[in-house]
């Protein structure tokens, strides 16, 4: 037998000469991340400039911890207290509505529910998800608040309740679907071990799946929490515009969201310390919500599961 023929040299996998193609495709794609991180710190640069100039003439203790806010009227008070109690007010009855809801509509449709059903159900439930908020805002005025005092609660016409649960029904879809998706990309071999050491479909589902999607459903969570945190329209709308320091869901209270939006209405001389008042709320805000993300990172990276 003759000798296999000896091969010359290696030919590199790889073209030497990069395509321009991919060069241009690479370069665009670098300039969409590029315009991402320019537009954030546009709004961060926005917000902290007027925020700074406001801080110099009001004090941050002042400011963080003071319990009358009334910018508007003179003398000014520039607590912010109330807002922050009134947006965690609305924000707790809303994830007291979307979280269990949303986790047991998720369970219902990733564990219970026929491919058939799903494929009616889901759509149908994220139809809330294309409802205006404004639409909202005007159900809770209108609907919530009258059956609420029906019930005989003694709610005002202006109050935080019904507006936390509407904001939970609007919440309902992010919650429903973001965990749904997350325990349908659970193994199927973990659900046959479960069954297989002899628990029923309700163990399976809160033993198994639950736990092993927990860092999709935690995420889910998060993203309700800062959607609520950062609803506008409904709680201007329905809660009413009065700063009040209450944990009483049935009065009427003030979001920071709210306050930006009834405020920068045009009415408020620019430059004036009223004025920047938008901008020292709309930057406690701001870092409130990267708070929110950072801690949903934080979680998702510790309880993410990686399958094979």
């Amino acid at each position: 037998m003759s000798a296999a023929p000896r091969l010359s040299a290696a030919r590199p996998l790889t073209r030497s000469r990069r395509r321009l193609g991919e060069a241009a495709i690479r370069a665009a794609l670098a300039g969409c991340a590029l315009v991402s991180v320019i537009t954030t710190v546009g709004i961060v640069i926005a917000l902290l400039v007027p925020a700074l100039e406001f801080f110099g003439e009001v004090s941050p203790i002042d400011f963080l911890f003071g319990t009358n806010w009334a910018p508007l009227f003179s003398p000014a008070h520039f607590g912010v207290l109330p807002l922050v109690v009134g947006t965690l007010l609305v924000t707790v009855f809303a994830c007291l509505v979307a979280l269990p809801l949303g986790l047991g509509v998720a369970i219902y449709l990733a564990e219970y529910s026929s491919r058939r059903l799903r494929a009616v159900i889901k759509p149908l439930l994220e139809i809330l998800a294309g409802i205006p908020t404004v639409v909202y805002g005007y159900f809770a005025l209108t609907t919530v608040t009258p059956l609420l005092r029906d019930l005989g609660l003694g709610v005002e016409v202006f109050n935080g309740l019904s507006a936390g649960l509407v904001m939970g029904i609007m919440l309902l879809p992010t919650v429903a679907s973001l965990s749904e998706d997350a325990m349908t990309a659970v193994p199927l071999a973990l659900r046959q071990g479960g069954y297989a050491l002899g628990g029923n479909r309700l163990q399976v589902s809160l033993r198994i799946v639950v736990p092993a999607a927990l860092s999709g459903i935690v995420a889910s969570f998060v993203l309700a929490i800062s959607r609520a945190v950062g609803e506008t329209m409904i709680v201007t709308i329905a809660a009413g515009l009065q700063p009040t320091l209450t944990l009483d869901p049935r009065v009427a209270v003030e979001t920071l969201t709210a306050f930006i939006a009834s405020t920068a209405g045009g009415d408020v001389p620019t430059g004036s310390i009223e004025y920047k008042t938008i901008f020292a709320v709309g930057l406690a805000l701001f870092v409130a919500t990267l708070i929110l993300n950072a801690l949903a990172i934080r979680l998702v990276r510790r309880y993410r599961e990686v399958y094979e």
